[in-house]
């Protein structure tokens, strides 16, 4: 156990360092939330920091997203190990090219940090819109659900990429996961390269454009024969689900971490199952321990590999006495009979009973719901109502969750003061002005107690999209046990305000706990703080027993 290395870094820069050592080329172009695993390769490279080889990749930014897909497949097809970083629009403009690379059966894996697309308007926070968009390329999916997952699954697609010959998408919701900075133990190079068949680097290399070798490839196909040929890519999805599980045994083997396509926790009698991706997991197992404890039959279903779905591991994982299903999808299909995941659920369920597989004796009830569009909190308030949903003799399908819905009246409603977080976490808020300092003092906060503690630590930092000179508030905790609260502090035991104006103009302290404290930057004398405090905020420190603190930061 002592040689384990434990660094606190976020989602992106977690996705970058194995993607970085376990490839030869970078192709990148900047685009909200991903940038930062582009600018990350592109400094290692400049520092000639080698990969796992010996050698320094070669990252090259590109003038469009288009134009990094088209870098990706040239260098693929010349043989080299290939990756590159994006999100929403930029994905889209991938997709031609993904296309190709999958048809040609090319390993690679292209890293997502999950955003949501320009619909009736832009957003640059996180949800799953652009990743469905691209779930007929016939790209593997891999989902990860933490700042951990992401760098252990980076290792686990790029592997499974080469035996398969499947290029994959890795992704992970943007801005939750990839900027959330959180403490995870750093996978070793002798790892990865424990993980790499070299012998199928060669056959990727074999299978290189040269003039020494000519095939033909890339051609142009009337009727009488394409059919056929796209036909021929049957086997390599069939062999894929049990390449990728044999892949994550291997990985399980050398680090100790278990993972598997579909992984089920929860009571070993539940009776209603929520099945969903990514970040979500960790909020919903979190609500599942909970509410296990108070006697609920409850479980979750997390889907590690979206594509290709396999059916009969899927039915393999619930438990026979499951009566009720809830999928929750992070985006929305217009039109369709559901959304992606809850439509491929329902399929699954109808094609498995009808195969025998699993252990479930009566098809359960599906309902399906959405949460998160743009990075809406999901909170375990909202895990519960989704539970007490489906309780429900005849559930609500086609639900919402984490608004009011006044328009077609399809919400649930939920508790906003339920609270499940454990005693022994600090939960601390800090409130700044973009670019005061605030953030990167609170990164470094993080870091120091993550690295040089046995705590683990967890910082997310909430920007306007405007960031300079609008409202931060830096959300950190820390604590004896991993971290699963992938939502913002709702109960914190402690608060600072860094700029006076903030207490006239907002809330300060809705969110304390009682006998929080409250810490206020401020030029003001002891004696002055309670006559220069609103009274509102005075009966509030009243009623919630707030130790109150100030310090005149700028003359320190």
């Amino acid at each position: 156990m002592k040689d384990k290395v434990f660094v606190t870094i976020d989602g992106n820069e977690a996705a970058a360092y194995v993607m970085y050592r376990m490839n030869e080329v970078c192709a990148i172009y900047p685009i909200t939330p991903s940038s930062n695993m582009g600018e990350w390769a592109d400094e290692w490279s400049s520092k000639g920091i080698k990969n796992i080889w010996g050698n320094v990749p070669t990252v090259i930014e590109m003038q469009s997203e288009g134009g990094a897909a088209g870098a990706v497949h040239g260098s693929l097809q010349a043989g080299a190990l290939t990756t590159t970083f994006t999100a929403s629009q930029g994905l889209l403009l991938k997709i031609p090219n993904m296309f190709k690379i999958a048809g040609e059966l090319t390993p690679a894996v292209f890293n997502i940090s999950a955003r949501t697309l320009a619909t009736h308007a832009l957003s640059i926070f996180g949800d799953h819109s652009d990743v469905m968009a691209a779930r007929t390329t016939g790209f593997a999916m891999l989902a990860a659900a933490s700042v951990q997952e992401v760098m252990d699954f980076g290792i686990i697609a790029q592997a499974s990429a080469l035996e398969s010959r499947l290029p994959f998408i890795h992704f992970f919701d943007g801005f939750r996961t990839s900027h959330e900075e959180s403490k995870v133990e750093l996978v070793s190079n002798e790892v990865m390269k424990e993980m790499i068949n070299d012998d199928l680097v060669a056959a990727h290399r074999r299978r290189a454009l040269s003039p020494d070798h000519p095939v033909l490839r890339g051609t142009a196909q009337n009727p009488d024969v394409f059919f056929q040929n796209r036909e021929t890519i049957n086997p390599y999805y069939i062999a894929a689900p049990d390449i990728i599980q044999k892949v994550m045994d291997k990985y399980a083997t050398l680090t100790g971490r278990h993972y598997h396509l579909f992984d089920y926790y929860g009571a070993p009698d539940a009776e209603n199952v929520i099945v969903l991706m990514a970040s979500g997991c960790e909020t919903a197992q979190e609500t599942v321990d909970y509410l296990i404890g108070k006697g609920e039959k409850v479980g979750v279903v997390k889907v590690r590999i979206y594509r290709p779905f396999d059916i009969k591991r899927f039915m393999e994982i619930f438990p026979p006495t499951v009566k009720v299903i809830g999928v929750l999808d992070r985006t929305k299909e217009p039109g369709a009979i559901g959304e992606p995941l809850y439509e491929d659920c329902v399929n699954a369920i109808h094609e498995g009973m009808n195969e025998g597989y699993g252990k479930l004796k009566t098809a359960p009830k599906i309902v399906g719901g959405r949460y998160g569009l743009s990075s809406k909190e999901f909170t375990p308030s909202m895990v519960k109502a989704v539970f007490d949903n489906l309780k429900k003799d005849k559930p609500r399908n086609h639900f919402t969750i984490g608004i009011i819905e006044d328009v077609t009246n399809s919400s649930l409603d939920f508790d906003r003061e339920f609270d499940i977080e454990a005693q022994d976490v600090v939960r601390a808020l800090f409130y700044g002005l973009g670019s005061d300092g605030t953030v990167g003092a609170n990164k470094n906060s993080i870091k120091i107690i993550g690295e040089n503690t046995d705590n683990y630590a967890q910082g997310y930092y909430v920007y306007d999209s405007r960031k300079a000179g609008t409202l931060t508030a830096s959300h950190l905790r820390f604590g004896p046990r991993p971290i699963r609260s992938a939502y913002l502090i709702n109960k914190a035991n402690f608060i600072a305000c860094h700029q006076t104006v903030f207490i006239e103009k907002y809330d300060m302290l809705k969110n304390i706990s009682n006998g929080g404290t409250f810490l206020i930057n401020a030029p003001w004398a002891k004696e002055e703080v309670w006559d220069n405090l609103p009274k509102k905020v005075q009966q509030q420190i009243i009623d919630k027993k707030v130790k109150i603190f100030t310090i005149d930061a700028q003359k320190v």
